[in-house]
């Protein structure tokens, strides 16, 4: 039994922490609230990224007070364009960049400049030195014939050549059909003029009587009537 006379005031608690109910349904959540003041604090302890130069300051004192990576070093070279060609001296008033946001605009002009820069030429190709006698004349041709894919074998062209001319890059038939028609048969494959223009390969001479340009169009020519001047074995 309660005593007479007295009476109890009910205390009140201040709840100290705030707290807010999300609901889902019937159902609610209870989650702490973050004030503004601690948003604030967060924000007052991120660094600045520009500096407003007073009198007195020296780019090593700023460095220093504001963690600045690289030092004044760092600091100079990403502000040089407002503090002149002398880093021991800066002028009241102006303002440096700061952290990251001087390290990133510093990164985006090299790159730039990386960007003007003119592209690496690509190393010239070795030149083949070919012999300048029939085993030059004929590899030279092969490797023409390769890059226009004209069938052919050394073999195939050395026999042919010493047959028709014997090896010699100025013969000429005189005495045949051909010549009485007005155009013998000439050099090492023994090719009348009007069947080298027609077979003549890019990249050759024009001279008939050149032994690279000459060989080359008569396998042209033979791989286009017998297949290959490997299946050449008499008068073609």
């Amino acid at each position: 039994m309660p005593a007479k006379g007295k009476h109890r005031r009910p205390k009140h608690y201040r709840i100290t922490r705030k707290l807010a109910l999300a609901g889902t349904g019937g159902a609610a959540l209870t989650l702490p609230l973050i004030s503004a003041t601690t948003a604030g604090a967060a924000e007052a302890a991120a660094a600045p990224t520009t500096y407003s130069v007073v009198a007195g300051d020296t780019l090593s004192e700023i460095a220093a007070k504001h963690s600045v990576s690289g030092g004044w070093q760092q600091l100079y070279a990403a502000n040089r364009s407002v503090v002149g060609a002398d880093p021991s001296i800066i002028r009241p008033g102006i303002k440096l960049k700061l952290g990251v946001q001087a390290e990133t605009e510093r990164a985006s002009r090299s790159a730039a400049r990386t960007a003007l820069k003119p592209a690496a030429k690509p190393a010239a190709k070795p030149v083949t030195a070919y012999p300048n006698n029939l085993d030059g004349w004929i590899r030279e041709s092969l490797d023409v014939m390769a890059q226009h894919g004209i069938p052919g074998s050394y073999n195939g062209i050395h026999r042919n050549v010493m047959r028709e001319s014997s090896g010699n890059p100025l013969a000429i038939n005189n005495w045949d059909i051909n010549a009485r028609n007005g155009i013998p048969s000439k050099g090492l494959l023994q090719v009348i003029d009007p069947t080298f223009r027609a077979y003549h390969v890019p990249g050759t001479s024009q001279n008939s009587y050149d032994p690279v340009a000459n060989i080359t169009a008569a396998c042209n020519y033979a791989a286009a009537r017998y297949g290959s001047i490997d299946n050449v074995n008499g008068a073609y």
